[in-house]
């Protein structure tokens, strides 16, 4: 068996405007601060002579390597994402940002927002766009049952609020 793999899809190229400010954050502390630092790092440990067992040196050249293609990602990511800071024309139904409270058949429950990709790690609240739960609420309006398929088998829920609201350093209005 060859070593080719077939690329993973990246996912979904929306982002919220707290998402994309995280991102750029990340990218411009990894160039700026980090890179500069491990490659001084770098230069002094090569300055030592043996490169083969410094272990300084060859720490130094992996780390720059994961710094480089955790750089060659987020501005690839970056370039094509776009960026959602306003409400949908239909607030009634569930879209990219939206809060969504559900109910479950027992009873319980539980508020989400639905992001991208890139961020549903901001907040335990948070739920990517391509997961199956937020995929089955795309587009459900309120008092819509939404079946989703989980590992121990489908689960039913309702979804009984739905609210779009701006983001805390945002200025742009979202609905409540």
């Amino acid at each position: 068996m060859g070593r080719f793999r077939l690329p993973q899809s990246v996912g979904s190229k929306y982002i919220t405007a707290e998402g994309a400010r995280r991102l750029r954050e990340e990218l411009d502390e990894l160039w700026r601060v980090e890179r500069p630092k491990v490659t001084q790092a770098v230069a002094e440990a090569a300055a030592q002579g043996d490169r083969s067992e410094n272990a300084d040196y060859i720490y130094g050249k992996r780390r720059l390597r994961e710094i480089d293609s955790r750089v060659r990602f987020l501005r690839k990511r970056l370039d094509g994402m776009v960026t959602v800071d306003q409400p949908p024309s239909d607030p009634k139904r569930v879209f990219f940002g939206a809060w969504v409270s559900l109910e479950s058949e027992d009873g319980a429950e539980c508020r989400y927002r639905i992001v991208g990709p890139d961020e549903f790690d901001l907040a335990p609240d948070y739920i990517s766009m391509d997961s199956p739960l937020g995929r089955a609420l795309l587009r459900k309006g309120l008092d819509d049952e939404v079946t989703v398929e989980l590992p121990g088998g489908p689960r039913k829920f309702v979804i009984v609020a739905i609210e779009y609201t701006r983001a805390p350093d945002s200025r742009n209005e979202f609905l409540s």
